[in-house]
């Protein structure tokens, strides 16, 4: 089924914004543009405009939805570590913390940072190696932790039994998260990106979904029945409903009431997929289909079993540093982070270009990836302060929703930053998500593990893999990934270098799928003789560095706000700061070019193939 055209020129628009004739700009300032095709092809705000205050509030609770699935999924896996199962109260503080600081993050990446319109949340990259620390011997739950009925949650044992291992979490993101800032504002991360190609990417990224895969398992065993009933829902609106507008009614000047068409199941399928779901368990639960008695399977499904959560949280509180205690540091722990903050960063840099492409901006220079990636150290560091359990990265399924859109205004990215500070603010929001059933998140898990696994193949599309060298690279990395540490796993006794820190950095390491993978596709490529072109460089570097096209100017949209730029750019020193622009022109002091120079082009609605993919599925 085709998607439908709206009448103002839009292809899979998901809000229709009635009387808003206003289309981005180019370069050659023509305004609006006549063709239908051009006019589809266009941006309704490019990222340097500024939509009307009811657009970026409304457009900003789509992206914070947008998001919702992969941020609450983050802490609902990290309690399974940290032995907070039982403990429903504590699992909505760690998700009104994560919400707080993902918001906090996305004002600095949008004010000071790459200054494009992208969000910040948790990140499934730190996920494995935390939960591969938390899986080592000293750390494992007591038997005790796992009994709902031996649980008291206000006792000063089990206070310390989760808040230890939540300090340790701590430590070692802070740590981990000063590479991230060192190797963003030192300007290193571009000699970075010489050696590392697809073919060390795409191990990496599918590697943490596959790895992740017994605790969707687990999630889902609960009852089968309800988690296939959640991914089928997922499923059926993230790809079969996805073109079906759904009539809301609306208001306007021009109309007054009226209905206007949503494409919601393509902008919400996991929130919708959940929420049904979630409400099919409370009404098994009222009318007690489901079984009360804990020995008996589905009882995991009901939506009472953390009591009344709901209530026992307070309306307002204020996430702080230090919250959980004073961070400490394993040396283990800092190795296996640092596993992650790598793949954070070679992430974020696809995720710059492709936002730049479908926010109507020009390619961004290096200067604000160094800024970009060093800020994203900084939300890491922030993150690690205030105990969130996981770290901060540029989310791909937002970079998707700016082309489903066609809104590249960073205002309403700075709209949904300081919605999910409120949302973090709120005691009671993180309260009503931690009823959720567990068969309901591994259904979830289920979708977004495999679609990450997924998003990490596609990356192989820059490669020849037609060539043997680089199918055997790829499969040996990949299969490596999963023996070596499932092995360890089992044989935790095997590493034993007398040396008890190198034993526990050795075992963080190993039992991590993705530094595995990784490692061997760094290595392998690398160092087994292949051309650029076979390798994938040559592609690689062509799809995130080729232009944009019809954008604005570069210093309008990278240069440091509040008139920074211009105070700096008087200062010799600055050229030396990898991280600042350099010296130029301003935007009025260019020179104006020619709209209708046959280099002109028009790809802003352009959108890189493993971004758009994500943020499209989920």
């Amino acid at each position: 089924m085709a998607p439908e055209k709206k009448s103002n020129g839009l292809d899979n628009y998901a809000f229709s914004i009635e009387g808003v004739e206003h289309f981005c700009d180019g370069k050659g300032g023509q305004g609006l543009v006549q063709s239908e095709t051009d006019r589809r092809r266009k941006l309704v705000y490019c990222v340097t405009d500024v939509p009307p205050w009811y657009l970026c509030i409304i457009l900003g609770i789509q992206h914070c939805l947008t998001a919702f699935g992969g941020i609450l999924a983050i802490p609902l896996i990290l309690s399974q570590g940290l032995c907070l199962q039982h403990d429903g109260l504590t699992q909505s503080h760690l998700i009104s913390t994560i919400f707080f600081v993902s918001g906090i993050c996305t004002l600095l990446q949008v004010t000071f940072g790459v200054r494009l319109p992208i969000l910040q949340g948790g990140t499934f990259t730190f996920l494995a190696p935390s939960m591969a620390m938390l899986s080592m011997p000293e750390w494992k739950c007591p038997a005790w932790t796992q009994n709902a009925s031996l649980v008291n949650t206000s006792s000063p044992v089990f206070i310390e039994v989760w808040q230890s291992r939540m300090r340790e979490l701590q430590g070692s993101i802070m740590v981990a998260s000063c590479l991230q800032i060192l190797v963003g504002f030192s300007g290193l991360i571009g000699l970075f990106m010489r050696f590392i190609g697809p073919l060390t990417i795409a191990p990496t990224i599918s590697l943490i979904g596959l790895s992740l895969f017994d605790s969707a398992g687990i999630n889902a065993g609960n009852h089968w029945g309800i988690s296939a009933m959640t991914t089928a829902l997922i499923v059926a609106f993230s790809q079969y409903l996805r073109h079906i507008a759904v009539p809301f009614p609306s208001y306007s000047k021009a109309k007054r009431f009226h209905t206007s068409r949503m494409y919601i199941f393509q902008i919400l399928p996991v929130l919708l997929g959940i929420t049904l779901s979630w409400l099919i368990c409370y009404l098994l639960t009222i009318y007690d289909v489901l079984p009360s008695d804990p020995e008996q399977y589905g009882h995991m499904a009901r939506t009472d079993l953390k009591g009344d959560v709901l209530g026992q949280a307070p309306w307002f509180r204020f996430p702080y540093p230090g919250q959980w205690g004073l961070p400490t540091v394993s040396l283990a722990g800092v190795f296996g982070i640092m596993a992650g903050v790598v793949s954070s960063m070679v992430e974020s840099v696809g995720d710059y270009h492709a936002c730049a492409r479908l926010s109507g901006a020009p390619p961004p220079p290096k200067h604000a990836i160094n800024r970009g990636v060093g800020m994203e150290g900084i939300g890491c560091l922030l993150a690690g302060a205030w105990g969130t359990g996981n770290g901060t990265t540029s989310y791909s399924e937002n970079v998707g929703a700016l082309g489903i859109t066609r809104v590249g205004s960073r205002m309403v990215i700075v709209a949904s930053g300081f919605l999910m500070v409120i949302m973090g603010i709120f005691g009671k929001v993180g309260a009503i998500f931690t009823t959720i059933p567990t068969p309901v998140i591994g259904g979830m898990l289920l979708v977004m593990f495999g679609v990450i696994s997924a998003a990490g193949v596609s990356n192989l599309q820059y490669s020849d893999m037609n060539s043997s060298r680089n199918i055997f690279i790829f499969g040996f990395s990949m299969f490596s990934g999963l023996v070596i540490p499932n092995w360890i796993i089992k044989h935790p006794g095997a590493i034993a270098t007398g040396v008890i820190e190198l034993d526990q950095v050795l075992l963080v390491l190993l039992t991590t799928s993705m530094f595995v993978g990784g490692f061997f596709g760094f290595i392998l490529d690398n160092t087994i003789p292949g051309s650029k072109s076979e390798r994938g460089i040559v592609a690689w570097k062509e799809a995130h560095n080729e232009d944009a096209g019809e954008t604005v100017e570069s210093g309008e949209v990278y240069d440091l706000p509040f008139g920074l730029s211009a105070r700096f750019s008087s200062s010799s020193w600055v050229r030396y700061l990898p991280f600042c622009p350099s010296a130029g022109p301003t935007p009025q002091q260019r020179p104006p070019e020619d709209a209708g120079s046959p280099e002109t082009k028009e790809e802003v609605g352009k959108s890189d193939p493993t971004a758009s993919s994500v943020g499209v599925a989920l």
